[in-house]
């Protein structure tokens, strides 16, 4: 299963990913949506109870931030630890991670 369609990449059945991306600095657009950009860093507070993360993208000339939300405090966990490890890497590939072995109830 990939990233992009695990059951639980959502948040009360809304789907997290790809986040809905923010401008923080840059002239391009105020908004995107998509598989667009670089990761370029992950920001979670006290990983033992948040149940968001926090990506910064990098697209073209420009630095957004998006937010992944999640219901399972777990699988945040594993998802923001797998994300360390995908900086410098495109969301789009980060999309295609095979979590099949996140499977569980």
């Amino acid at each position: 299963m990939l990233l992009r369609d695990h059951p639980l990449m959502s948040c009360y059945r809304i789907p997290s990913w790809p986040p809905m991306w923010m401008l923080l600095k840059g002239p391009g657009p105020s908004r995107l949506t998509g598989e667009v950009g670089t990761l370029k860093g992950i920001r979670a507070n006290d990983l033992s109870l948040t149940r968001r993360c926090f990506l910064y993208m990098q697209h073209e000339e420009s630095s957004y931030l998006g937010c992944l939300l999640f219901n399972d405090i777990a699988f945040s966990r594993h998802i923001t630890a797998l994300l360390q490890c995908y900086f410098d890497h495109p969301i789009a590939e980060i999309g295609s991670l095979d979590l099949s072995h996140l499977l569980y109830n």
